[in-house]
C-alpha cells in the first residue's frame, strides 16, 4: 500500500505545475513565397517604381512563433522596403491564437521589391498594386498559421558579437555603424529532430541594396543568400531581422577600384559572410532549456512635419485609420525572450539611436528589430536633424525634427516598466 501511495506521489510530482513549465517553452516556423507572378515593378523608395523584367530569387514571408505558457508571440519578415501597421492590421485580424500586439511584422529593406507603400505621384496617384498588397497579407496570416501549428518542445540558444569582414560600413561615414549581429536560434528538444533547429533568426543592421531598384531585376538581395545558406547549414528555417541602419549603413560592396559591385554574385558573398558570421557567433552559446517569454506593446504618436511625408499621407490609399495628416500613431513592441531583450523601431533609426537605446536596454544580448510595425522612413535625433548637409536627404524623408526624441524617450519609459531579462 505504502509503495502505490508512494508511486501517486511521484506522478503527482511530475505533473505538478513546476515540471509542466520546465516543459512548456515551444518553437514553431513557416515560410511563404510572396514573389509576384507576372513581376511587378519596383520600389526603392519615393518615387515611381521601376519596370522589372527579370528575379534573382524569391521575396518571402518567414514566421518564428514562439510560446511559454500563456504567452505566445510572432516574428515576421517580409522581403520588401517597408511595410505598413496598415497591412500589418490585415494580417493581424486573420491570425488565430496570438494577441495582435504580440505579433511583430517588420522588412527586411530590400530595394528590388514592389512597392508596398503605395507612394503617389505628383498627381496623387499610384504605381503600387493594391491586389497584390492585399495577397501579401493573406500570405502573411497563413505563415503565422502554420507557425503556430508547427509548434513543438524547443530550446534556445542566443548570442550577441561583432560580425567580421566586409559585410556593411556608413556611406556617410565610414565605421558610424553597429558591427554587432545578434541571434536567436530555436532548437528541437523532442522526436527525431531533437536538438536540431527549428530557426535561426539574425538580427543585423543594414541596407539590403546591393542590387537596387534601377537594374530591374526583382529580388531579395543579399538577404536570399543569407537564407539560404543558413538553411543548408542547419536544416531549419531562417529569418533577417533589419537594425537601426539608417543614415546611411548600407551594403560594403566597395572595390579597389573606387568601383562598386551590384549584381547577384555580390549579394551571396555578403549574404554567405553574415550567415557564416551569425552561425559562428550563436554556436558556443549556452543552450536554454526554459527561457522566459515576455511581450509588452505601447502606442506611440509622432507629429508629421516633412511637407513630403504629409503629401505622401494625404494621397496615398493606404492610410492610417483615424490620423490626421498632422500627426500618426503606431505601436513600439518589447520583448524578453530568454536573455535576449527586443525593442522594435517603426523605421530607419540612424545608428546614434540604435547605440544609445542599447545601452540603457536590461540585457547584455540587446537586439533592435528596425523597419517593424511600421516604416516611416529616416528617424534622427533632434541634433542631427538638417544640421548637416550630409543628412539633407535622411531629413527630408523623415517624419519630422522630434521622430528620434519621441521614440527615444518612450522606449526608455517601456525599458524601465518592463522587466530585466533573464540572466540565464
Amino acid at each position: 500500500m505504502k509503495k502505490n501511495i508512494s508511486a501517486c506521489v511521484l506522478i503527482l510530482l511530475f505533473l505538478a505545475p513546476g515540471h509542466l513549465h520546465a516543459q512548456a517553452f515551444k518553437a514553431g516556423a513557416a515560410v511563404r513565397i510572396l514573389t509576384p507572378d507576372p513581376l511587378l515593378p519596383l520600389s526603392g523608395g519615393i518615387g515611381t517604381p521601376k519596370a522589372s523584367t527579370k528575379k534573382q530569387g524569391d521575396l518571402f514571408a518567414r514566421a518564428l512563433v514562439l510560446e511559454n505558457g500563456d504567452t505566445r508571440i510572432a516574428i515576421v519578415n517580409v522581403d520588401n522596403l517597408g511595410w505598413s501597421s496598415i497591412l500589418g492590421d490585415r494580417s493581424r485580424a486573420l491570425i488565430k491564437g496570438i494577441s495582435p500586439q504580440n505579433i511583430l511584422i517588420g522588412a527586411t529593406h530590400t530595394h528590388s521589391g514592389p512597392d508596398a507603400y503605395a507612394f503617389p505621384d505628383e498627381n496623387g496617384k499610384t504605381g503600387a498594386d493594391l491586389k497584390y498588397l492585399d495577397w501579401c497579407t493573406h500570405q502573411i496570416a497563413e505563415v503565422v498559421n502554420e507557425a503556430i501549428q508547427n509548434l513543438v518542445p524547443a530550446s534556445l540558444k542566443i548570442a550577441v558579437g561583432n560580425a567580421k569582414g566586409q559585410i556593411s560600413y556608413n556611406y556617410y561615414a565610414d565605421k558610424l555603424y553597429d558591427p554587432r549581429c545578434g541571434v536567436i536560434q530555436a532548437l528541437a528538444t523532442t522526436g527525431k529532430n531533437a536538438g536540431k533547429p527549428i530557426a535561426t533568426l539574425v538580427n543585423y543592421a543594414i541596407h539590403p541594396e546591393v542590387i537596387g531598384s534601377g537594374q530591374g531585376i526583382l529580388s531579395p538581395d543579399l538577404c536570399g543568400p543569407l537564407y539560404e545558406r543558413i538553411e543548408s547549414k542547419t536544416g531549419g528555417l531562417a529569418l533577417f531581422m533589419n537594425g537601426a541602419q539608417g543614415g546611411m549603413v548600407t551594403a560594403d560592396n566597395r572595390r579597389e577600384n573606387g568601383k562598386e559591385a551590384n549584381d547577384w554574385n555580390e549579394c551571396k558573398r555578403i549574404g554567405n559572410l553574415l550567415a557564416d558570421e551569425a552561425l559562428r557567433i550563436v554556436s558556443p552559446a549556452e543552450e536554454q532549456k526554459d527561457p522566459v517569454l515576455y511581450c509588452a506593446a505601447h502606442q506611440i504618436k509622432f507629429p508629421v512635419e516633412a511637407p513630403i511625408m504629409k503629401y505622401i499621407m494625404l494621397h496615398s490609399p493606404l492610410k492610417h485609420e483615424g490620423a490626421g495628416v498632422d500627426s500618426v500613431s503606431t505601436q513600439l513592441n518589447l520583448l524578453n525572450i530568454g536573455t535576449a531583450q527586443v525593442l522594435s523601431i517603426p523605421g530607419e533609426a540612424l545608428p546614434n539611436i540604435g547605440y544609445y537605446v542599447k545601452r540603457h536596454m536590461h540585457t547584455k544580448n540587446p537586439f533592435l528589430f528596425g523597419l517593424t510595425n511600421d516604416a516611416f522612413g529616416y528617424m534622427l535625433t533632434k541634433v542631427d536633424f538638417n544640421s548637416f548637409e550630409r543628412y539633407d536627404y535622411v531629413s527630408h524623408t523623415s517624419l519630422g525634427e522630434m521622430t528620434g526624441e519621441i521614440y527615444i524617450s518612450e522606449a526608455l519609459k517601456l525599458i524601465n516598466e518592463s522587466p530585466a531579462a533573464s540572466e540565464k
